[in-house]
């Protein structure tokens, strides 16, 4: 298979894997789902609490307003804090709540858990398989991460 053809390939299995997932975890929910921009900015708040918009809209490729009009969803929900920089009341800084950390941990389990009983329902070869494209798949993603934006 071409170069071409394996990135067409994996481009589309991965798309698919992605849906298949969210809609598998979305019938168990009983709180309103998260759209994906709101759950992206939910973790790169979790992991690098007080970031600022900007560095937040940087961070996730997105314009500063559309993350700003996110950050007054998600603090409406409860899921996140605003406040001010001491050093700079201008800016905004961003936390999240016991509630977003707790809904993010809820879906990655329920995620872990769905991946668990469905890899362990694959032939021995195919998770031999998978095992040995995780590292091209992790050494994929850094050169998307390093690329920045769309070609």
């Amino acid at each position: 298979m071409s170069a071409d053809g394996l990135s067409d390939d994996l481009a589309g299995v991965l798309t698919g894997i992605h849906r298949l997932v969210r809609r598998r975890l979305w019938a168990g929910l009983t709180k309103p789902r998260l759209r994906g921009a709101q759950a992206e900015l939910l973790r790169v708040v979790t992991e690098r609490p007080g970031i600022g918009v900007s560095a937040a809209a940087k961070e996730l490729y997105l314009a500063a307003n559309s993350v700003s009009t996110l950050v007054n969803q998600l603090v409406k929900a409860g899921l996140l804090r605003r406040e001010a920089d001491p050093r700079d009341g201008r800016v905004a800084m961003l936390y999240p709540t016991p509630a977003c950390r707790e809904r993010l941990r809820s879906w990655d389990a329920r995620r872990t858990a769905l991946f668990h009983a469905r890899v362990r329902t694959l032939a021995a070869e195919d998770q031999a398989a998978l095992a040995a494209a995780m590292p091209a798949l992790r050494r994929l993603a850094q050169s998307l991460r390093d690329t920045g934006e769309a070609p």
